[in-house]
């Protein structure tokens, strides 16, 4: 101290106290946080000062450099950092350091640490920022003078124990100076790498130059490109931030840079990758947005700022709305992030709209790659389905190598047909050759191939588009619509021959089938099953599947093709019961395999053999 007479001491209040016991003997993860706030306080005293002279230029020393200045003495274990800014009075001294500047900050701090949690989220929420330094620190000198020019200087002086000395000080420049004596244990502080490298992770967007040393170049950027005018930046700037936050070196299919006032205050840049796999040398590590609050990092990984489906965006979101560093959830029951959520959300739905009209080769590169995180949306987010659907891309039957739309279907739709019909099958080729797409393949009528195990979580979700149910081609009626064309009118089996048949397939499948019966729709194919009236939902059947759930192949209904010239010549096989029973068996194990349902298709090997072998023996 530079005068004891003059030296007084304070007692904290009992609040301070208190928080001051939490914040020195909890255990932190990430103890860095208190240079920040450090940084963050300077900064604030920058822009207070910078705030004033816009109608005031009688400050002391009004040339002076707005600046924030670290060093550090590794030998002795000290850090100063100290700025040019707007400085304080003995009475605000006393006022900003003595006190806490809400009463609740205590139960907070003392609920994260019953629970065991980094209470370190809490820092800057409720006035305690500048207390964070106790984390680190044996003792801290704060020294300022005012920007008032008849101002004298002040220092503050604590340990961290019940107490706090105000006293006269030796200052010629405006502004604060907070020097620090760190713990043994928090040396690493006072190493200047550590310090640049924690500038670069949390302050590297401050608006004011951070000397660090006896550099003469600012360490941390200033200049946000996110909080840059649009208009003041070019393609390959906006291509440079991507490559240096991320190391992917692969161009992003898009970029959204946003700037808005109301509901909430925010700017974003935000990105979409060309991949949905992250290379091994990428820097993003988990899924979520870098969060800031005023150019001074929060969250380098939130999840909550973009729903689930999402989370493929990667970016930067800033808010001037936000306190630093709150806790998640203080800051969702203040409902400041559902604002911030919604606006994002509606922008990024928005780009990807605009997107697939004015690009349509570019947004299906975006759907092979991030398409099934949009299905996920539809299966598990039934309040963003509306926004979502009209995104969704697929395959269909009438054009199984291009991407349509549910309304691109809607637009080559039938006179007539009402229904928007969908088949779920392994792959492409399978579902293509599905028998239950026969009669629709003879009317002309469209039909989407769903094939990827997302699609029957979907469809849980998505009965309905518009003015159109969707419906299960295996299912569907089609009545009302042209009939197929005369190649499904060949002869049939007579009825009674027909039924006959039937008994004796009921006979050999048993308890396999609910029942077997002829098929009004098939054209080609020789029998498909469907499921019997009543059953479970067939994508429920899948879902249960997919998610390895007890699951058995369900029992379905057994259809034949009265035409078809397999079972005509099945009915000529009399007194050949063993090799009719294997023909009948194999129909219905084909049937099974076409579904996708059968348990063990190699078991089906020696059975076509011993068919085989009959056919070339009677082709004798």
């Amino acid at each position: 101290m530079t005068d004891t007479q003059s030296t007084q001491q304070f007692n904290f209040k009992a609040e301070t106290k208190q928080l001051l016991h939490i914040l020195i003997h909890s255990l932190y993860k990430d103890r860095e946080v208190f240079l920040r706030e450090l940084l963050s306080n300077a900064s604030d005293a920058l822009n207070r000062l910078r705030f004033e002279m816009l109608t005031n230029q009688n400050v002391l020393d009004p040339n002076a450099e707005l600046k924030i200045h670290v060093k550090a003495d590794k030998d002795s274990r000290t850090i100063t950092v100290q700025d040019t800014g707007i400085g304080m009075t003995r009475d605000e001294l006393v006022d900003h350091l003595g006190t806490i500047a809400q009463s609740s900050a205590r139960k907070f701090l003392e609920a994260a640490r019953e629970k065991g949690q980094d209470a370190s989220g809490l820092i800057g929420q409720f006035g305690v920022g500048f207390y964070s330094v106790f984390m680190a620190a044996e003792w801290v000198r704060v020294t300022s003078r005012s920007f008032r020019p008849d101002a004298e200087a002040v220092s503050w002086y604590a340990t961290g124990d019940d107490f706090y000395q105000v006293s006269p000080a030796e200052m010629k420049e405006r502004g604060t100076r907070v020097e620090i004596k760190l713990k043994e244990d928090a040396a690493e502080f006072a190493e200047e790498y550590r310090i640049k490298n924690i500038i670069h992770k949390h302050s590297d967007y401050i608006g004011f130059p951070i000397y660090v040393g006896s550099e003469e170049k600012p360490v941390n950027k200033q200049i946000s490109l996110w909080r840059t005018p649009r208009n003041e930046i070019t393609e390959e700037q906006y291509k440079d931030f991507y490559r240096q936050t991320t190391l992917d070196f692969e161009e992003p299919l898009l970029h959204i840079h946003m700037v808005t006032d109301a509901p909430v205050q925010l700017y974003a840049l935000l990105y979409i990758p060309a991949r949905a796999e992250r290379g091994i040398f990428s820097l993003r590590k988990d899924d979520g947005l870098t969060l800031y609050s005023r150019n001074i990092l929060i969250d380098e990984y939130n999840k909550d700022l973009l729903p689930d489906h999402l989370r493929f965006v990667q970016g930067v979101v800033d808010s001037e709305d936000l306190p630093l560093n709150v806790s998640r959830e203080t800051v969702q029951s203040s409902g400041l992030m559902p604002k911030l959520k919604k606006v994002l959300t509606n922008q990024v739905v928005k780009e990807l709209e605009t997107l697939a009209k004015k690009d349509a080769e570019k947004y299906n590169a975006f759907w092979k790659e991030f398409g099934v995180y949009l299905k996920q949306g539809v299966a598990t987010s039934p309040a963003d389905a509306d926004t979502v659907t009209p995104l969704l891309r697929f395959k269909t039957s009438l054009n199984p190598e291009a991407w349509s739309s549910l309304d691109d279907y809607i637009s080559r739709m039938k006179d007539g047909q009402k229904s928007i019909y969908y088949i779920v099958g392994e792959d492409s080729k399978s579902a293509l050759r599905s028998p239950h797409l026969e009669s629709f393949r003879s009317r002309g009528l469209e039909v989407l191939l769903l094939t990827e195990p997302m699609d029957s979580f979907m469809l849980m979700s998505l009965r309905k588009y518009k003015d159109y149910e969707l419906q299960n081609a295996a299912q569907a009626e089609l009545d009302g619509l042209d009939q197929p064309g005369a190649e499904s009118e060949a002869e049939k089996i007579p009825e009674g021959d027909f039924q006959s048949l039937v008994e004796r397939f009921k006979q050999a499948l048993g308890d396999r089938v609910t029942d077997v019966r002829a098929s009004s729709r098939l054209v080609h194919s020789v029998a498909r099953l469907v499921d019997a009236d009543g059953a479970s939902n067939p994508e429920l059947q899948r879902v249960y599947k997919y998610l390895g759930r007890e699951y058995e192949v369900p029992k379905k209904v057994l259809e034949l093709n009265p035409s078809h010239v397999i079972l005509k010549n099945l009915l000529a096989l009399n007194g050949d019961a063993g090799l009719q029973n294997a023909v009948i068996e194999q129909i219905f194990e084909s049937a099974l395999l076409v579904e996708g349902l059968h348990p063990d298709p190699s078991s089906m090997v020696p059975r076509i053999q011993q068919i085989i072998e009959a056919a070339l023996t009677r082709g004798r």
